[in-house]
C-alpha cells in the first residue's frame, strides 16, 4: 500500500524554496492587478507595520546573541567587502538593465527588487528554514514562510509594482543556494555558527526596518558579505581555539 507523498520525497529539489518563489510570483502578480485599487493610506500603514514587525524580528533574533566580537567583526568587515564591491550599485545597475531589456515602465522596480529580497530572504525563517531542509529534507519551516511572503507580496507590489515579482529570481538563487550548502556541508554549521548568523541576520532586519520606516537611509545590500564572513571566522575558531573571541 502506499504510504502517500511526504516532503521527504521531494529531498534535494528545494520544495520548500520552489513554493516560496511561486508563492511570491502569484502574491506579487495579484498585488499588481490590485494596486489601482488600494488606496494610498492603507499602503503606508502597511509599510509602517512591516518596518516595526521586520524591528521586532531583528530584536528577537539578537537577543540572545553570543560571540558578540565575533558578530561585530563579521559585520564590520562584511559591511567593508560590501562596500568595496559596491553590490548595491551593482544591484541598481542589474535592475535597471532588466527594467530597460524588459521594457518595465515601472519607476520603482530597482526599490521594490531589492526591498523585496531582502525583507523575504534576511530573516530567521530563512536562514533556518533553509538549513533545515539542506540537512533533514523537510520543508515545514520554509512553507510556512511561503504563506507569509505570499502575503506580504500582494502588498509589496501594490506600492512597487512589478519589482516585487522579480525579487522572486533572487530569491529563489539565495534560499536555494543556502539550502544546497547546508545539504553538503552541514556538518560545518553547528549550533553556535547557526546562532551567530542568526544574529548577524538580525542586524541587518533592524537595518531593513529602519530604511522601511524611512527614518535613514542604510547600504543593507553591501552588508550581506557578513552573512558569509561570520560562518568563516566561526569555523576558524573552531578549528583554531586560541582565536575564540
Amino acid at each position: 500500500m502506499s504510504k502517500g507523498i511526504t516532503t521527504d520525497h521531494f529531498q534535494g529539489f528545494m520544495l520548500g524554496t520552489i513554493v516560496n518563489t511561486i508563492a511570491v510570483i502569484a502574491g506579487g502578480s495579484l498585488g499588481i492587478f490590485l494596486k489601482k485599487g488600494m488606496p494610498e493610506r492603507i499602503r503606508t500603514i502597511y509599510f509602517q507595520a512591516v518596518g516595526l514587525f521586520t524591528l521586532a524580528i531583528g530584536i528577537s533574533m539578537v537577543w540572545k546573541m553570543d560571540h558578540i566580537l565575533t558578530v561585530v567583526t563579521s559585520v564590520v568587515v562584511g559591511a567593508m567587502l560590501g562596500e568595496w564591491m559596491n553590490l548595491e550599485k551593482g544591484a541598481e545597475q542589474l535592475s535597471e538593465w532588466t527594467k530597460k531589456k524588459l521594457r518595465i515602465g515601472s519607476e520603482r522596480f530597482s526599490e521594490g527588487l531589492t526591498t523585496s529580497f531582502l525583507l523575504f530572504c534576511i530573516g530567521a525563517l530563512t536562514i533556518m528554514g533553509a538549513i533545515e531542509e539542506g540537512t533533514t529534507g523537510s520543508a515545514r519551516l520554509l512553507l510556512t514562510k511561503s504563506i507569509l511572503d505570499g502575503f506580504s507580496s500582494i502588498l509589496l507590489a501594490s506600492a512597487f509594482g512589478v519589482g516585487v515579482v522579480f525579487s522572486a529570481i533572487p530569491l529563489f538563487l539565495f534560499q536555494g543556494g543556502i539550502t544546497l550548502l547546508a545539504r553538503f556541508f552541514g556538518e560545518f554549521l553547528s549550533a553556535e555558527t547557526i546562532q551567530a548568523l542568526t544574529s548577524v541576520g538580525g542586524i541587518l532586519l533592524l537595518g531593513l526596518g529602519i530604511n522601511i520606516l524611512e527614518i535613514k537611509k542604510l547600504r543593507i545590500l553591501n552588508m550581506l558579505p557578513a552573512l558569509v564572513v561570520v560562518v568563516l571566522l566561526m569555523w576558524i575558531m573552531k578549528y583554531l581555539p586560541v582565536l575564540n573571541f
